[in-house]
């Protein structure tokens, strides 16, 4: 683990991976890497059978920070493209029950740490939202696809074509989270559940998540294959940077 990734033991089988890089748990390779790396540490535990996953912070995760993403270069801007499809395609394939506790915001590139979850559990302050058209960039392959497997069509639509968000009650009624509760038994709810599903059958737990997500993890391999190839590729276009201002203003 590193300083901005902290893990501690629940019981039963269960960690939990807390994101603590404050103030807002803003997204860098860095810390993404550490992501994966702190993933595929509980995924070749024998004595890990499932993850909470929660922020040391008020905001839960607000995606990148747009005054250092704003200085890019194109190098940088890809290898944050590829830092970004490889977190969050390594928390879509974990083999084990991985389970979200949601205590504020969940942002841009944060929202895939809650929809790349297996169960989503939110608190009253949590809010969830799709800023990338407000930003002025697309989405990477990674956080698309998964977006498209974990929300109902509708929904994807709201999110992504006004990069607004929507509170913790929208979301509950709208099935972007499974449970709603109060923030003093969020982190409780999500460890009872990630317990629940960690006393599954944990061969056939993992074969048959792995069913489920096949077709988008497909995709998403093929296209970071296809990318890794791509000397000349950019994320940002001519509209970018001044919507990271605007943003910021």
């Amino acid at each position: 683990m590193t300083e901005f990734l902290q893990s501690r033991d629940l019981g039963d089988g269960v960690m939990a991976l807390t994101l603590a890089r404050g103030p807002v748990n803003a997204l860098d390779p860095d810390f993404l890497y550490g992501f994966v790396d702190a993933l595929n540490n509980f995924s070749a535990r024998d004595d890990v059978r499932g993850v909470v996953l929660e922020s040391a912070c008020k905001v839960f995760s607000a995606g990148l920070d747009l005054k250092d993403a704003m200085d890019l270069d194109r190098e940088a801007q890809n290898g944050l493209v590829d830092a970004l499809n490889h977190a969050f395609l390594t928390q879509f394939c974990f083999p084990k029950p991985l389970v979200a506790a949601v205590n504020g915001a969940a942002i841009a590139g944060g929202f895939f740490f809650v929809l790349a979850a297996d169960w989503r559990v939110a608190g009253p302050k949590a809010s969830f939202g799709l800023a990338e058209i407000r930003v002025g960039v697309d989405l990477p392959i990674g956080p698309l696809e998964i977006a498209r497997a974990t929300l109902e069509p509708n929904t994807l639509r709201r999110f992504l074509l006004t990069g607004q968000p929507i509170r913790a009650e929208d979301a509950a009624a709208q099935g972007v989270v499974d449970e709603l509760v109060e923030v003093e038994t969020l982190l409780d709810a999500a460890q009872s559940k990630a317990q629940k599903l960690a006393s599954l059958p944990a061969l056939t737990y993992g074969r048959v998540k792995r069913q489920l997500r096949a077709p988008a993890i497909e995709v998403i391999e093929a296209e970071m294959k296809r990318l890794a190839g791509d000397t000349d590729r950019s994320w940002f276009n001519e509209e970018t940077r001044d919507a990271m201002q605007r943003m910021l203003a």
